[in-house]
């Protein structure tokens, strides 16, 4: 239960994708022009997030590691079709009014990010409530984006006028620039109260998030993870697994030096090896000419 609370928890406070992360940008810019955009976007990135973490965490036994994006890609996309085909035969009018950003959810970094730093590595439940807890603070903080938005810029929340008649929108706030204002300032408080609650003792950094002992969102780590999309320092055809080994062995001087015994092993096959061809190529070669004079001679006989 613990574990369920804090990826709950972490999703709308201590690791919101929005204000701390700073993930999914494109549908947090472009689709809080109201309050209930903003909803509907969080809503259905929260069913396709929760979903595709649970498939995925079920799953992560049976995909192999070298196709596991591809693979996390199919998935996410599956959700992301069923959703969007609901959303036009259910909501038509939320469906217009996202448009082109629903089948985007399918890249959306949020969704990918989880499944590969959580649900890849975690029991089914965990990764649920995971998915849960990050859309639900995705959701919160689409909807409040909007919500200030429309208010400055129209008047309303949720389509119901709240200003005065006498109050003259700020036209600027349901434009992009609008969009930016809205995050920084928002990001800026979100900023000032975790600072506050830091200075009163309490813990108010990010959890754990896939890793046992790192989270890759805060990682100190400069030398690079094995877990990474991309590893800058792999060698060329090797595995995750493999690199993780490596960096392992690299840690330890005594696994150190059993992976350089192995390599050097492999090295004396390998040098055997070209040499075994290159005395082959050179018997060949010496052949060759004897064949030739040999058959020479024989034409000349003929004649």
């Amino acid at each position: 239960m613990s574990e369920i609370k804090d990826r709950l928890v972490g999703g709308l406070f201590k690791e919101n994708p929005t204000f701390v992360l700073m993930l999914g940008m494109c549908p947090t810019l472009a689709v809080t022009t109201s309050a209930i955009n903003g909803m509907g976007m969080g809503l259905t990135t929260m069913v396709v997030l929760a979903l595709s973490n649970a498939l995925i965490s079920a799953l992560r036994k049976v995909i192999p590691d070298r196709v596991r994006i591809p693979a996390f890609i199919v998935i996410i996309a599956s959700f992301v079709t069923i959703t969007q085909f609901l959303l036009e035969g259910f909501i038509p009018s939320l469906y217009e009014a996202l448009g082109i950003y629903i089948p985007l959810i399918v890249v959306n970094c949020i969704i990918l990010g989880r499944a590969e730093s959580y649900a890849s590595k975690n029991g089914v439940v965990a990764s649920l409530f995971d998915g849960i807890g990050m859309g639900l603070g995705f959701t919160c903080a689409l909807t409040i984006i909007g919500a200030v938005r429309e208010l400055l810029g129209a008047g309303e929340i949720f389509g119901a006028r709240v200003m005065p008649a006498s109050y003259e929108p700020i036209r600027i706030f349901i434009m992009a620039p609008g969009a930016f204002f809205v995050l920084a300032t928002l990001t800026a408080i979100m900023n000032k109260v975790k600072m506050t609650m830091e200075a009163k003792g309490k813990d108010a950094s990010k959890i754990g998030s896939g890793c046992v002992d790192m989270d890759c969102a805060n990682c100190a780590e400069s030398d690079g993870c094995a877990r990474k999309f991309i590893d800058t320092e792999a060698v060329p055809g090797e595995s995750l697994e493999e690199g993780a080994k490596r960096r392992d062995a690299e840690a330890n001087p005594k696994e150190k030096s059993e992976v350089k015994a192995e390599e050097k092993t492999e090295n004396k096959a390998d040098e055997k090896t070209e040499k075994e061809a290159e005395e082959k190529a050179e018997d060949k070669a010496e052949d060759k000419p004897e064949e030739e004079n040999e058959n020479n001679a024989e034409g000349k006989e003929d004649k």
